[in-house]
């Protein structure tokens, strides 16, 4: 499908030339692949730093945006998330900004086997943390270029079609059995708009290849913020539905405070949609961490 096709392919070769090129203290520093996703193609960089270039235009811009606004977050934040501290600057050879990274250590919580236990586990800290990042005060933000939504993340007229889009294939390779229980419950649940005072700075795209753990299954740290913005809070709050077991929503409610009847369903929403655009993207890419 060619919306998952890149732009411009980035190897290890041509990365560590562009990172040797712009910051010499790196030059002759060992550079890994170290993922590649929709938006990014990630390298690791002497073990200790983690460089993301763009894989596409609009994915250059979610870069700036993040070396703008995560670093004045980053200090009032209780998990440590993927602040830049290199920024490189476009050159004829690569047309984007492209940035560094602190590694977190950590693995992605797509890419270990959780047990409901487990999962239940992470209810606290979690909403923990996004009461935290939802508290924050947005007005300087904005002064610093956090945009609006801009896509329509809870859309129903764009989600609905997306969704449509997608599912056939779903139905098809045997990971469901038919796709009208999830359209209908979207059909008859679209999102109401949040109101302009109830937006708040949202991570925007909040799931599992997003959150990192440690050995022992307990959050060290949330990345990939290019999609960071003033929102809708369920957008976030979907991670409740898509990681955590149901007997766990009450935990995380109490841990995150009063969360309306509104806001619970749209998120409920975004997460059924978030999770059907992961599977799609898994099988086309034979990404089996997301699938």
């Amino acid at each position: 499908m060619a919306q998952w096709t890149a732009d411009i392919a980035i190897d290890s070769s041509s990365a560590a030339r562009l990172i040797a090129a712009q910051f010499p203290e790196l030059s002759g520093a060992t550079v890994v692949p170290f993922g590649s996703g929709w938006d990014n193609a990630a390298f690791l960089v002497d073990q200790r730093i983690v460089f993301r270039f763009p894989r596409r235009r609009v994915s250059a811009k979610l870069i700036e945006r993040e070396a703008a606004i995560l670093p004045n977050i980053a200090p009032r934040l209780p998990l440590p998330i993927s602040a830049p501290r290199f920024i490189g600057t476009s050159t004829p050879d690569f047309p984007w900004t492209f940035a560094g990274y602190d590694r977190i250590v950590g693995s992605t919580a797509c890419s270990v086997s959780l047990t409901d236990g487990l999962r239940s586990a992470l209810a606290e800290p979690l909403a923990i943390f996004l009461r935290a990042l939802h508290d924050i005060e947005p007005r300087e933000l904005i002064e610093r270029g956090l945009p609006p939504d801009e896509i329509g993340r809870l859309d129903h007229a764009k989600r609905s079609r997306m969704t449509r889009e997608r599912l056939p294939l779903i139905v098809d390779v045997g990971l469901m059995a038919t796709e009208d229980v999830l359209s209908t419950w979207l059909d008859e649940h679209p999102p109401t708009p949040v109101k302009d005072g109830e937006r708040r700075l949202v991570h925007g795209d909040l799931y599992a290849r997003h959150v990192l753990l440690d050995d022992f299954s307990r959050p060290t740290g949330i990345i990939d913020w290019g999609d960071v913005h003033l929102g809708d809070p369920a957008i976030d709050l979907a991670l409740a539905h898509l990681m955590l077991p149901h007997p766990a929503h009450a935990a995380f409610r109490a841990a995150y405070g009063f969360i309306d009847r509104r806001t619970w369903t749209a998120a409920r929403y975004r997460a059924i949609y978030h999770a059907i655009l992961e599977i799609d993207y898994g099988i086309r890419e034979n990404d089996v961490g997301m699938r």
